[in-house]
């Protein structure tokens, strides 16, 4: 096929610039262009990229109240004090819980985990969440995943004599978190100067700063695994200190050497002796643990990710599984129920879409409130109605400053939280009017970003001279990819020689590349434009081990055929 001035950047063959950067670095052209669209060079920084390692995390040393919050733990566990663990609903949450409960155990100290909940006071340390951290009779609370917004409740703990670590990464406040100590890179105060923890990964460092304190042998990598679900789950970038944590946290997920964890990767039916690659965690492993959380509680998600023996941890991983499957039925319908509503009252033409409806499941709008961003390329707000109370959850494109757009809207809600990439609210039934005219307001000068400029920036040419068994090895340097690093979709110019459709309303292709190469590619839901292609297309979509033919053989899972 041939490349005309009007064809997309995607169809263009690797820059020269690419092509010496995969000289210098001994990569395929295809995916040398992939780095030099993104801005690597041939320099250092790149190299760190490609090769990241825990020796160069960022120095934990300026991270503010870090040392303050290990001396009064280590405090505790010196005089066998009971620590009361206090952790958000949502994967974060449940393993920065999970991890400092697992840590201080080890250290021999008394961990009494609790975790919040969706529907008995919602997000972060609500009035009931203080109730049951006074029933615990610790004097020392740690919140997990929250609490940067909840000066209110801290300071009832505080007049309780119960003293707080907060160790969080969302967004904060301008009024002063009322605390004995605030691990929370956000803070203008803290000088780490990596700004993307999640609060898994700040737990891991709070686990570094008591270990020396304590002069305490601690191996930290025994949590990584856990660290690499929360990152990735709670999608924060993953780059510089997320992507060699999770890298690594990967590696040890794979070993399954947790029961939990082995029992959570049997239930998903994935096999540890292969490779785990964040998109696995992000679509398998945490909606598994999210989900009884959505429904109800969350606990038994945490005491699977703590289960000591094979038989509890299977117990719960089925437990687990049932939630799951529950909750995929519901998400379904409130996907339905909303693109109905939304396209009849045409809301999917505003800046903004706006959703709420008596009877929807608080537990589940986050989800549904994603799929309808990706549907429209709109910020949505889906929110589930329980009489006058309204709990809903924000999600966007890529770019879209969530929470600044609910920081405007602070005297309509009744409460919210989160960052750019996702936030939750509280709103009484007689603002949703008002919260859905400012929640258009806030965007309405925001150009939305159209799936085809989307595409754009993640397509490169598949580069005629290279292999693709060598370009998908090449791929795999870039894992893990997801937020800030998104996977390579590659554009394949080709002439088809072969186009059946197969059972389930797919389609296999062979196609033939030049050269003397050749393809395999499956497309998804296409089998009915099997005698309807051209003989040569553009075929767009990510490479993949092709399982039939075994061995280094890849194919192309196609997400468009363009001829």
């Amino acid at each position: 096929m041939t490349v005309g001035r009007d064809d997309p950047a995607w169809l263009c063959a690797p820059s020269e610039e690419a092509r010496e950067l995969g000289r210098a670095l001994g990569l395929t052209s295809t995916v040398a262009e992939v780095l030099h669209r993104r801005g690597y060079r041939n320099d250092g920084r790149t190299r760190r990229f490609l090769d990241p390692r825990l020796a160069d995390l960022t120095p934990p040393d300026g991270m503010a109240d870090r040392q303050v919050a290990a001396e009064r733990l280590a405090r505790a566990v010196r005089r066998s004090e009971p620590v009361c663990v206090f952790g958000d609903y949502d994967c974060d949450g449940i393993t920065s819980t999970a991890i400092l409960t697992d840590m201080l155990r080890a250290l021999d100290a008394t961990a009494v985990p609790l975790l919040g909940s969706r529907f008995d006071g919602g997000y972060g340390v609500s009035p009931d969440a203080v109730r049951r951290i006074e029933q615990t009779g610790a004097r020392l609370v740690v919140t997990c995943d929250c609490g940067s917004s909840d000066h209110a409740s801290l300071r009832v703990l505080a007049s309780q004599g119960i003293e707080c670590i907060v160790v969080d990464h969302h967004l904060v406040p301008d009024e002063p978190l009322p605390a004995l100590a605030f691990l929370n890179p956000r803070r203008a105060e803290c000088a780490f100067p990596y700004k993307h923890l999640a609060s898994c990964g700040l737990v891991l460092t709070l686990g570094g700063a008591l270990r020396a304190t304590l002069g305490r042998e601690l191996d930290l990598r025994a949590w990584l695994d856990l660290v690499a679900i929360g990152t990735i789950a709670d999608v924060v970038p993953l780059l510089g200190d997320n992507r060699a944590l999770v890298r690594a946290g990967l590696r040890i997920l794979q070993k399954a050497e947790r029961p939990g964890v082995r029992a959570l990767l049997d239930s998903a039916r994935l096999d540890p002796r292969g490779s785990l690659s964040a998109r696995d965690v992000a679509f398998r492993i945490a909606p598994r643990l999210n989900a009884p959380g959505r429904l109800g509680s969350a606990d038994a998600a945490l005491n699977l990710l703590l289960a000591s023996c094979a038989g509890e941890a299977e117990a719960l991983a089925r437990d687990l599984e049932q939630a799951q499957t529950q909750r995929r039925e519901i998400q379904l319908r409130m996907v339905a129920e909303a693109r109905e509503e939304i396209e009849r009252e045409g809301w999917h033409e505003r800046p903004a879409i706006v959703v709420g409806r008596q009877g929807w499941s608080s537990g589940v709008v986050g989800i549904v409130a994603g799929k309808l961003a990706e549907v429209y390329g709109r910020p949505t707000a889906v929110l589930g109605f329980e009489g006058r109370v309204g709990r809903g959850s924000v999600r966007g494109p890529r770019g879209a400053l969530l929470y600044d757009a609910l920081e405007s809207m602070n005297g309509i809600l009744s409460r919210f939280g989160g960052h750019q990439a996702a936030a939750g609210l509280e709103l009484d039934l007689d603002r949703l009017e008002e919260f859905r005219e400012g929640f258009e307001r806030a965007f309405a000068e925001t150009q939305t970003v159209t799936a085809q400029s989307r595409e754009d920036a993640l397509v490169v040419r598949l580069d005629p001279e290279d292999d693709p068994e060598q370009v998908f090895d090449d791929l795999s340097l870039l894992e893990p990819c997801g937020e800030a690093n998104p996977p390579a979709k590659l554009a394949i110019a080709a002439r088809v020689e072969s186009a059946r459709p197969v059972r389930g309303g797919h389609l296999k292709l062979e196609l033939e590349l030049g050269a003397g190469r050749t393809l395999s590619s499956f497309a998804p839901g296409m089998g009915a434009r099997a005698d309807a292609l051209q003989k040569e297309i553009v075929a767009i979509g990510t490479l993949r081990r092709d399982s039939y033919r075994g061995g280094r053989a890849v194919e192309l899972v196609a997400e468009t055929l363009e001829g």
